[in-house]
């Protein structure tokens, strides 16, 4: 390597690390040259202007370095190699290149004793030689060209090997310095590598025993790589073991997170504080902890003397709790008698162990960090982490300990007022109400007194609420409407809650394939949450439970991306639908994009083929049958014909009618499925997964004779539709924009009757039926379907004479029940 990049290598690794000394140097330098250059107007006949030009470069050299903080992001890089020409410059040259010019004296020697000892501190020794030699040396060539014949003064000169002392003792005494700092920073790593390692041989070995058990559970495989079926118990096991693995993982990333946290000293950040139920948080820290076994669990206790609330971090409370646990129940092996006992009240916390006690000369140091005592391998971490933690919050820990009988920790907090805590639980509340005000949440529940207390909890934040016995009954109800929200007891009669949980997932309920489901259980917590984020739910919270915690749980439910273990089935597709209506493509693009879809629209066929021409990927195509310009069959005859890559994308015709010329016409053109409007959410799923696996959607249909429609009178709306279309946030459009124009084709219908212009009542009826389907007016679909069908296939007039005058009629209720249904919905629309 280059020897100049060698040295300067050096200089950089001093630099880039540690406290930033260049820049308390560069205004330390600026202030202090400026007060020398001021202080000289104190004594007579100063000289102002013999040095004026030089000291101005080493002012604003220092400057620059003061303002590192301040240099833009791009000239960052070039700040330390603009430090060392602003060192050499600043110190030695520019008090060399003075005394030189002053002829010498004492200033001059003790402003070069000064210059040296700051280079020496502020360079390794390698570059405080270079430094010095390159800068006293321009100096003097620079005195010899500008005073030829001036001799150096012999002062100056004699001063040579005293500064060569200064400067080999120095360095050396820095070297001897850094030599032990940096011995004792590694003892203290590998004291602290040691220790993590030594905490986390048991979260590794429980994996290592979870995966072994697992393997014992798990069926010998068969001839033809077939299993035996696998027993409900041994799938319990099976749980049970994963959550254990997943237990000791916890372990091992409590450990690293507390140490980390504790060597960083990184203040605990206010902002994150919320107010917390001291017996809640105590008895989540002994629920989740990760105990070395199951006798280990038995042997801690909580009592709950009083609650109280106290204001700070979940987390760091629970780190907290989790130390003080696994101390007190290190000794549960040599004293096989250890208790635990926690007792909440009087806002304190007190953890009580009958271990071997603590000797009074260990306490006071007790706290320090690391600091272990009778232990080996612990961090040292863990009681000066516990000791910060409650400093952040306003409180204080404290030890008693006698040897052989008890330690006791001591764990007090600040109390809050009754009216700051009130004020807190109305600010939660209000916030949760935001959020889940106005949505439906189905709650499943066996027990009547359990449904009848968590009704009461949820009463606060606006929901609408409906109510399951039990598990078939929640299908019944998920199967007619439309929900925001479930709150899934798991274990009832008949169907229990993962049971309708994977039958919801599949499909059993389209409106509610990807609803928010919440288990409420009373399994342990680590098998809970194991088997409830398998089984595709999207959270769970503990029986029994409080308020604010249950509605926290379901506004975070609401809040988060459905669980990864819910098939959307056409996650990251993208997807092109093309159809004349915006109404009909804001639908299903809704449904689409709801599995994971994402849908560009439009409006006619040869915007297809620009779309497929331009380059982008697409997955399938779903195409209206009747547009205007290139229709969907001719569109996917041109699409096949092409020659092009996307020749074979996969085409579903959407179409309004199941006629024979057009199922017909469509076999014909190549496309790969067949979905009649409106459109139903599961079997588009399924026609899609169909096609982009390979395989048609559906063999296409056979032509039918047309069954008779079901009769006008019945209900008038789709209600399941219609709450989907509420759960997908498209209610208010509908009102908004299907309405008028169900009114308006109405109108075109009766003035192409009025002028007996048959192909524009044709597109009259073809659109309203499309729309009415769409819109949940099940009623008007149906009948209008019953009239367009000899339109279309005959191309004649209905026989009955008065069939338009019902269809005002029957629009017209329609019209008035859809804006009933809204009003229902919000009280404040406005109909």
């Amino acid at each position: 390597m280059n020897p100049i990049r060698r040295l300067y290598d050096h200089y950089h690794a001093y630099h880039a690390y540690g406290p930033p000394r260049l820049k308390y140097m560069g205004l330390l330098g600026m202030l202090t040259f400026c007060a020398f250059y001021f202080l000289r107007f104190t004594r007579p006949n100063p000289q102002v202007l013999d040095d004026l030009e030089l000291r101005t470069g080493v002012v604003l050299a220092m400057l620059a370095l003061g303002l590192q903080d301040l240099w833009p992001a791009r000239l960052k890089p070039y700040y330390i190699p603009f430090s060392y020409a602003a060192m050499v410059y600043s110190l030695p040259f520019f008090t060399v290149y003075t005394g030189l010019e002053r002829g010498g004296g004492v200033p001059a020697i003790s402003n070069g004793f000064i210059s040296l000892c700051f280079l020496t501190l502020l360079t390794d020794w390698r570059n405080t030689f270079v430094m010095l030699g390159l800068g006293s040396g321009l100096a003097v060539a620079l005195f010899r060209l500008t005073h030829p014949g001036v001799p150096i003064a012999a002062d100056m000169v004699a001063q040579l090997p005293a500064y060569l002392v200064i400067a080999i003792g120095a360095n050396l005494f820095k070297f001897s310095t850094e030599q032990i700092e940096t011995e004792r920073k590694l003892r203290a790593t590998q004291a602290l590598a040691g220790s993590i390692a030594h905490e986390l041989r048991y979260p590794l070995a429980r994996i290592r025993y979870s995966l072994e058990s697992m393997q014992r559970v798990l069926p010998v495989p068969g001839v033809g790589g077939q299993v035996a079926p696998v027993a409900p118990a041994e799938v319990e096991a099976l749980y049970r073991h994963l959550a254990q693995g997943e237990q000791a993982i916890d372990r091992g990333l409590q450990v690293i997170s507390m140490t980390l946290e504790e060597v960083s000293a990184k203040p605990l950040d206010e902002a994150g504080f919320s107010y917390l139920s001291a017996a809640e948080v105590v008895q989540k820290a002994v629920d989740e902890y990760t105990y070395d076994s199951e006798e280990a669990r038995g042997r801690v206790a909580v009592q709950v003397l009083g609650d109280f609330h106290f204001r700070g971090d979940e987390t760091a409370f629970l780190f907290v709790l989790f130390n003080l646990l696994k101390n007190a129940l290190y000794y549960l092996e040599p004293y096989p008698g250890t208790r635990v006992e926690i007792t909440v009240g009087s806002h304190q916390v007190k953890v009580r162990d009958n271990g071997p006690g603590i000797a009074p000369d260990v306490l006071a140091g007790l706290f320090e960090p690391f600091r272990s005592v009778g232990k080996s391998g612990g961090t040292g971490l863990g009681l000066a982490y516990c000791q910060r933690v409650m400093k952040a919050f306003a409180g204080e820990i404290r030890c008693e300990s006698r040897q052989g009988e008890f330690t006791e920790f001591t764990l007090r907090l600040p109390p809050i007022g009754e009216a700051e805590r009130e004020l807190h639980r109305l600010s939660v509340l209000e916030a949760a109400r935001a959020s889940l005000s106005g949505k439906r949440l189905l709650l499943v529940e066996d027990d009547a007194a359990q449904r009848v207390t968590t009704r009461h909890k949820l009463r606060p934040l606006g929901l609408q609420v409906d109510e399951a016995p039990d598990g078939q009954r929640a299908l019944d109800l998920l199967a007619r409407h439309a929900y925001d929200l479930v709150l899934l007891d798991l274990q009832m009669p008949v169907l229990d809650g993962y049971q309708v949980v994977q039958r919801v997932r599949q499909g059993e309920a389209p409106a509610n394939r990807y609803v928010r489901i919440v288990a409420h259980t009373s399994e342990p917590v680590h098998v809970a949450r194991v088997k409830t984020q398998r089984a595709g739910m999207d959270g769970f919270i503990s029986k029994p439970c409080a308020q604010l915690p249950l509605a926290l749980a379901l506004q975070r439910a609401l809040a988060r991306r459905p669980s990864p273990a819910v098939d959307r089935p056409l996650r990251d597709r993208r997807l092109l639908l093309a159809d004349d209506s915006p109404f009909n493509r804001r639908a299903v693009s809704a449904y689409l994009q709801e599995a994971g879809a994402t849908v560009v629209e439009v409006e006619h066929g040869i915007a297809v083929l620009d779309e497929l021409g331009s380059g982008q990927r697409f997955d399938a195509v779903l195409m209206d049958l009747s547009m205007p310009g290139l229709d969907g069959v001719e569109a996917a005859r041109a699409i096949r014909g092409s020659g092009r890559p996307w020749a074979r994308v996969p085409i579903v015709a959407l179409t309004a009618h199941s006629d024979a010329p057009a199922i017909d016409a469509a076999r014909s053109a190549g496309m790969d499925g067949f979905l009649v409007k409106p459109v139903d959410a599961g079997l588009l799923y399924d026609s899609l997964a169909s096609v982009l696996a390979g395989t048609r959607a559906l063999p296409l249909p056979e032509a039918q004779p047309p069954a008779a429609p079901p009769p006008v009178e019945g209900p008038l709306l789709n209600v399941a539709r219609l709450e989907s279309y509420q759960r997908l946030g498209l209610l208010d459009e509908l009102l908004a924009d299907y309405l008028p124009e169900i009114a308006r084709l109405v109108e075109v219908l009766a003035d192409a009757v009025q002028r007996q212009e048959l192909d524009q009542a044709r597109d009259a009826l073809h659109s309203l039926l499309g729309m009415s389907g769409e819109a949940g007016a099940q009623a008007l679909y149906h009948h209008v379907r019953r009239i367009y069908v000899p339109v279309l296939e005959q191309r004649s007039w209905p026989q009955d004479s008065g069939w338009l005058a019902q269809l005002r009629t029957l629009a017209g209720r329609t019209e008035q029940a859809l804006r009933d249904y809204g009003a229902r919905q919000d009280p404040a629309r406005i109909a």
